[in-house]
């Protein structure tokens, strides 16, 4: 099963505004376990960040003069996504960016890939708890030292290990497929009823000698039913 594990800076917060991307990175995962595809880049927004995001991503427009625009890399964005799911921390923000440029860039589509909201995931296993990116990465004590700003690609990378946790750790990589699960249960059933015809087919004879010891432990026991079997 591939998915691809995906996150975005922007120019500012609300995409009504006329705010851009300025970033996208992604990562492939496949069966729960990251593999070495990545997707990044930088790109010319064609029009100035707000700084209140600057402080956010630390990435300037001097940062971006020479970046390319979202047009010439959109197609090999949508290349490397296909039609895998996408994790996504807070999607609708994300998704609603890339729309807008895919739209922007004279596209007819929009992102139909199934969506896997980690956001939405960790709220309901945390209710009341904080569960933005970093929150999360605390609580399950996942590594931010090399991390000074936030930046689409490593913030997508450590994604993917909350996600791993959201879904159950990281022993959900080995899972075994339905075939593999469906053998092991019937060969388990199959042993189980060898061994019960084994022991069906066992004859416990009692020695005279046994026979005899029985019959003396019944005599020392007063008033009981087993004397009339004797």
């Amino acid at each position: 099963m591939r998915e691809i594990v995906l996150d975005t800076e922007t120019t500012g917060l609300d995409v009504t505004e006329g705010h851009r991307l300025i970033e996208i990175g992604a990562c492939e995962m496949v069966n729960h376990v990251l593999t070495n595809k990545t997707f990044h880049v930088y790109i010319n927004p064609e029009r100035e960040i707000d700084i209140d995001a600057v402080n956010i991503h630390g990435i300037s427009n001097e940062d971006l003069i020479e970046k390319p625009k979202f047009s010439e890399i959109c197609n090999e964005f949508l290349d490397f996504i296909g039609d895998s799911a996408l994790v996504i921390h807070n999607a609708d923000f994300d998704i609603s960016f890339i729309n807008n440029e895919l739209n922007l860039s004279g596209k007819n589509l929009e992102i139909r890939n199934p969506i896997i909201d980690t956001l939405k995931l960790a709220k309901k296993k945390f209710p009341g708890s904080l569960v933005n990116l970093d929150s999360l990465c605390k609580r399950f004590d996942i590594n931010l030292n090399s991390r000074k700003f936030h930046g689409a690609l490593i913030d997508a990378v450590l994604l993917s290990d909350v996600y791993v946790e959201l879904i159950g750790g990281k022993q959900t990589s080995l899972t075994f497929d339905d075939k593999q699960i469906v053998g092991s249960y019937y060969k388990t059933v199959s042993v189980l009823s060898e061994e019960v015809e084994l022991i069906k087919d066992r004859n416990f004879v009692l020695t005279e000698s046994e026979l005899e010891k029985h019959k003396k432990f019944i005599e020392t026991i007063d008033d009981t039913i087993w004397k009339k079997y004797l």
